[in-house]
């Protein structure tokens, strides 16, 4: 970590702005680090804090900063369309919403697609949520065990992780699905066809129980719980039950899409042996920063509602402008390309660090979408305060990462910008290991 005192703003400490954030804002309102940071400005993969530390970002503002901080070409967009008109709500033609639907229209892979902007993830899953549910006149939702998809009233009501569920309450009837998480439960031990073959029998055996469901909504890889996957096809195993009976399929993209994984420009990609999904959710890195979401689904799913809705701040010009140059820089520099090679190479810099260390369980993941679990020492034993030790000296280190998992905190999430260089990740790399190791791991 160096520290640059120029750069120290003089209107009063990180410390005293946390009492201040205390004062005012939720308790449950969670912040990163015993002693809070706050970021002031970045550029590249670096961003740097009110005290004039530079650290080397590897979680991009949850997953959002997914080209670069403060990237001209974004920057650019972003202010000669403030210069324009910043704002006029849908209910006026918009050409930047227009020009970015059609792009993300042909990219989702979805035929005759039609799209819907909103302002997050959650408010993307929710209004998806409300689409099946019209479509499918069913209040039943089939959700994954593990799983997050937002805050909302409906979202917080299909998450299946408890750490992030504060209410059972829910205007929505969820049923959870096994198959989110391949290396724990109770087919863990088998391979991976007869993992998915255990997990559609569940499904099927699920179905046979209850009224027909209007959805399944599935991460491809689950974001907060720990960046945890299924093996691939197991959601094209699913839908060919579910299409069957007339369920649709959910792709919540939110966190794994545009990219990030490196193989496939979408997470739904790896499981598309029949077909892409009913409908597909993005949000987070298509601005990068900035605050986009939205909602892909065919026209006959999109255009059920039978009555007036609009959006006051979804496809906002300024977000739209952002998004439009940020997907342009995206394609133009591979940056799927380089989360498939840089992150390769993270991921296996990561397990040979692993292997010397009996806390680390797993290093998962794919393109520069990395989970490090940790447990403790010589148990399969999921160990918070060991992750949360870790976050704090990576820290120090100059090295910024999140955390999440199941209903215990213990993985280390690893998802920088996708313009990550080489030397990037092995010097992330090598903080990583000096933290592990400093916590006695």
């Amino acid at each position: 970590m160096t520290t640059d005192a120029s750069q120290s703003p003089a209107h009063g400490s990180a410390k005293h702005l946390y009492q201040r954030h205390q004062a005012v804002l939720p308790d449950w309102l969670a912040v990163y680090y015993a002693d809070p940071i706050e970021l002031t400005h970045g550029e590249g993969r670096h961003v740097w804090d009110a005290e004039g530390n530079k650290y080397l970002d590897f979680f991009g503002g949850i997953l959002t900063t997914m080209t670069a901080h403060a990237l001209p070409e974004v920057t650019k967009a972003v202010s000669e369309q403030a210069g324009r008109i910043i704002h006029s709500s849908t209910l006026y033609l918009n050409r930047p919403m227009v020009d970015l639907a059609e792009r993300i229209a042909k990219l989702s892979g979805i035929p005759d697609a039609r799209v819907f902007f909103t302002t997050s993830g959650t408010e993307a899953n929710d209004t998806a949520l409300l689409l099946a549910t019209a479509y499918r006149r069913s209040n039943q939702i089939l959700a994954m065990r593990n799983s997050y998809h937002g805050r909302s009233f409906t979202s917080v009501g299909i998450t299946g992780n408890k750490g992030w569920s504060p209410t059972s309450l829910s205007p929505l009837q969820t049923l959870y699905v096994h198959g989110g998480v391949r290396t724990r439960g109770p087919y863990a031990d088998l391979d991976d066809a007869g993992f998915i073959a255990a997990c559609v029998a569940d499904l099927e055996d699920l179905l046979g129980h209850v009224r027909p469901p209007a959805a399944l909504i599935a991460e491809p890889i689950q974001g907060v719980g720990g960046f945890t996957a299924p093996p691939d096809g197991l959601y094209a195993a699913f839908r060919e039950v579910l299409h069957e009976r007339g369920i649709l399929w959910i792709a919540d993209e939110v966190q794994t899409g545009w990219g990030r994984t490196g193989d496939n420009f979408w997470g739904w990609q790896a499981h598309g042996q029949n077909g892409p999904p009913d409908i597909l959710t993005f949000a987070k890195g298509i601005g990068n920063g900035m605050s986009i979401g939205g909602v892909v689904a065919r026209a006959e799913v999109m255009n059920c509602l039978d009555s007036n809705s609009i959006s006051t701040f979804g496809g906002t010009q300024i977000t739209m402008a952002a998004g439009l140059a940020n997907l342009t820089y995206l394609l133009e520099h591979d940056l799927q390309g380089n989360a498939r090679r840089v992150g390769g190479l993270l991921i296996e810099r990561l397990r040979a660090i692993a292997a010397q260390l009996p806390g680390v369980r797993e290093v998962r993941g794919r393109g520069l979408m990395i989970g490090v679990e940790l447990v403790k020492p010589g148990t399969d034993q999921a160990d918070p305060d060991g992750a949360a030790a870790v976050l704090e000296a990576a820290r120090e280190g100059g090295l910024l990462m999140g955390k999440g998992g199941g209903h215990n905190t213990s993985v280390l999430r690893i998802a920088p910008p996708l313009s990550l260089t080489v030397a990037e990740a092995e010097e992330g790399a090598a903080i990583l290991e000096r933290a592990l190791r400093s916590t006695q791991f």
